[in-house]
């Protein structure tokens, strides 16, 4: 079982502008994929909620804790974590550095409170 990204898979999605996820219910059954922004630091990769921790499909992912995700090639399940909080000053510059050319309209929120009480750590499964 793999516990850890690839090289390639992290070169791959932490490329991608944007990534596909699908969290699943607690029956197993997949969500509706919702299309969202995703940011590597380091070995590691996150996404957020625009919408805060209310947004339909993080709310769905808090339940389960599993999800699967599709982005710059790589279809694969994941475990969804809450990142400690240490990790936020890396995971908002990430979002800058790799989304700013959107202006602060979308970048903004991406980073605000409600967005970064929302975040998830993917792991493959």
């Amino acid at each position: 079982m793999m516990t850890s990204w690839t090289d390639t898979e992290l070169d791959r999605i932490g490329a991608a502008d944007e990534l596909s996820i699908a969290p699943m219910g607690t029956d197993g059954s997949a969500g509706r994929p919702t299309t969202i922004w995703v940011i590597r630091v380091g070995d590691d990769l996150y996404v957020r909620s625009w919408h805060g921790r209310a947004g339909r499909w993080f709310s769905r992912g808090l339940r389960s804790h599993q999800g699967h995700i599709r982005a710059g090639g790589v279809d694969r399940d994941v475990d969804l974590t809450e990142p400690d909080r240490e990790v936020r000053p890396a995971v908002d510059q990430a979002y800058r550095d790799k989304y700013g050319r959107y202006g602060d309209t979308y970048v903004g929120p991406m980073v605000g409170d409600d967005a970064a009480a929302a975040t998830f750590r993917l792991t493959p499964r």
